[in-house]
């Protein structure tokens, strides 16, 4: 009973401060706060202020939102759990076989490139077993070629 004398009253200090807001000349700002104000009073009218009353003090419905909670958070843990393994226990075990079955190949022994088109111009140098003065030259070399 308290709650819907409270929200009457706020309603019609809503609609007051809305008509002190038209009498300045800013209507759109008026009508915002009117239809603020009308909103406590058309819960009450439905009766969904009198529902939230007698829900805010029943152990019963608090008894019940805790289980809600604890469904969801049940639901919540099992899903970043499902994510972090990569699927539900099918999935997983078909992503095996898959994996398995293309694990190798069928033509895995055939070269995958055909004969080169042309001979190489010159062979291959042989390594050199001297140490680390031939890779400087090997360095210098490409810096004369680029004018370095």
């Amino acid at each position: 009973m308290i709650a819907e004398t409270v929200c009457s009253a706020a309603a019609v200090a809503g609609l007051g401060i809305a008509a002190v807001t038209a009498y300045r000349k800013r209507f759109l700002a008026a009508a915002r706060i009117a239809a603020y104000a009308l909103v406590p009073l058309g819960l009450v009218m439905t009766g969904v202020v009198e529902w939230a009353a007698d829900t805010a003090f029943s152990p019963t419905a608090w008894a019940g939102f805790a289980v809600l909670g604890g469904a969801w958070a049940l639901f919540a843990t099992t899903r970043t759990v499902e994510r972090r393994r990569g699927g539900t226990r099918k999935e997983r075990r078909a992503a095996a076989r898959a994996a398995q079955a293309d694990a190798v190949a069928p033509a895995a022994s055939a070269p995958s490139l055909g004969q080169a088109s042309r001979p190489a111009s010159r062979p291959a140098a042989a390594p050199r077993a001297t140490g680390g003065a031939d890779d400087f030259s090997d360095i210098e070399a490409i810096l004369k070629k680029h004018g370095i």
